[in-house]
């Protein structure tokens, strides 16, 4: 309980900190939070990873791209229609600097298939441009809305 406590109060106090920091960062390696300014970094073991950048992460070819994507690939879960099951799904993912999608894990979502279909959908995305700081491109958590409307 003591160390879960301890795990949680770092978020807790992330939203806290003065508006003068530009970036938050989160270290791979050992999953503390820090705030940083973030310049461009030499070879490290375990890369910083952002949630806002200068420049933010996109889907190839922009958002009409990414709704002919969907439009395509995008399998309705039979449980879900025959429940009538219809809403968003979160789904929070990594951008490496080379624009892979990594770590994909639903936030928030809806059961009856459409949380699996969500993540099928990322896992088999086309790589992205990725986020940069400073010109750099950089690792970025990104959280992607997906809707799913069942049109009957």
């Amino acid at each position: 309980m003591r160390v879960q406590l301890l795990l949680l109060l770092p978020l807790l106090v992330l939203p806290l900190l003065p508006a003068f920091a530009q970036t938050r960062a989160i270290s791979l390696a050992d999953n503390t939070a820090s705030t940083a300014v973030a310049a461009p970094q030499a070879a490290a073991s375990s890369p910083t990873l952002y949630h806002t950048a200068d420049e933010m992460p996109a889907f190839p070819g922009g958002s009409e791209a990414f709704q002919k994507f969907l439009r395509k690939e995008l399998r309705y879960p039979d449980e879900a229609l025959r429940r009538g099951v219809s809403g968003r799904v979160f789904v929070r993912f990594v951008i490496t600097d080379e624009g892979r999608i990594r770590d994909a894990e639903v936030v928030k979502g809806l059961g009856s298939g459409l949380d699996e279909e969500a993540l099928r959908l990322v896992r088999i995305m086309p790589w992205w441009t990725p986020g940069r700081v400073g010109g750099q491109p950089v690792w970025m958590s990104y959280t992607l809305p997906i809707i799913f409307r069942a049109l009957e």
